[in-house]
């Protein structure tokens, strides 16, 4: 059995987003609730707080001041963004338990890392929030392990069904940093195209593998083995976030897919098989979409599962 932390905090359900938004508290509660009842043997990660310091690592100012100044009187960022007073608060948290995981994972606290946190993150780019999206955590989390621990090389795995536009524009010139993601298209932002490859220094660190609706999970699974595999490998990363959204889930509202809660523990595998090559199983996983709360919960134990190596 593996040591996987776990990250998460009642105060994730201070963000309201309204009635009827799918980006909602009952996400989290759901999953705490399916974590419960599958006796998961996980290990609690308490989260450090953090100030616009860390969110500076990748966002402008200016963002995080209209980020902040739309909390404060309930004006949503986007048609698809709304906030609420407790809002910024919330988003910090969700960075700082990224960061928090990433700090337990290089001290070897735990093995790996899961953060049970809303609102997601990947959506976010540099100077705007979008897709139910406020601070880009993942971005944010590479970036400290970068000033902090001198971390030379972290990839980003994004299963997300939506492509993570912010993720990719933060890093599109970076070659430290390796983005892919395997999203549906077409589908919201509309980015995500095998042509987008970087910029730069940064060509060929950003791969996308954007996939017909109804994918399932062979489709999934062969792109991780012939595609994503061989290029980790050379890459050689010291650390690997996962973006972990699970609305590519057959249930899921806000996609056409076909994959399961059991394919999305494949995957898991997979990204464990490659980290345990390239950087000592080092990887922690951030909640990003996922709007189906059984499709959600289910995925998310069995993403569990498989991190902490647990048999059902």
């Amino acid at each position: 059995m593996l040591k996987c932390g776990i990250t998460t905090d009642n105060r994730c359900l201070g963000h309201n987003t309204g009635v009827g938004h799918p980006e909602r508290s009952d996400r989290i509660r759901s999953c705490l609730v399916a974590i419960e009842q599958a006796n998961l043997h996980l290990v609690p990660v308490e989260s450090a707080p953090i100030n616009e310091e860390e969110l500076a690592y990748v966002h402008a100012k200016e963002h995080i001041d209209r980020v902040y100044n739309h909390c404060q009187t309930e004006d949503p960022l986007e048609y698809d963004t709304p906030v609420a007073k407790d809002s910024y608060q919330v988003a910090l948290l969700s960075v700082a338990a990224a960061i928090s995981l990433s700090e337990s994972v290089i001290n070897k606290t735990v093995d790996n890392g899961f953060a049970l946190t809303r609102p997601p993150g990947h959506h976010a780019t540099a100077f705007r929030a979008m897709g139910f999206c406020l601070f880009n955590s993942v971005a944010i989390a590479t970036r400290h392990l970068q000033k902090k621990h001198g971390l030379d090389r972290i990839a980003i795995i994004d299963w997300d069904v939506h492509h993570g536009n912010g993720t990719q524009d933060i890093f599109y010139s970076d070659p430290s940093v390796f983005y892919f993601s395997i999203h549906q298209s077409p589908l919201y932002p509309g980015t995500g195209l095998v042509k987008e490859k970087g910029t730069g220094r940064g060509v060929g660190t950003t791969l996308n593998c954007p996939m017909s609706p109804y994918s399932g999970v062979s489709d999934y699974t062969e792109k991780f083995r012939k595609v994503l595999q061989p290029q980790l490998t050379e890459f050689k990363p010291e650390f690997i976030f996962i973006s972990a959204g699970f609305d590519a889930h057959e249930r899921d509202p806000l996609s056409q897919m076909n994959m399961t809660s059991e394919g999305f523990a494949d995957l898991t595998k997979i990204v464990q098989e490659i980290a345990d090559q390239v950087c000592r199983g080092h990887i922690v996983s951030v909640l990003e979409g996922g709007y189906d709360l059984q499709g959600l919960s289910t995925s998310v134990v069995a993403h569990l599962r498989q991190l902490s190596n647990q048999a059902e």
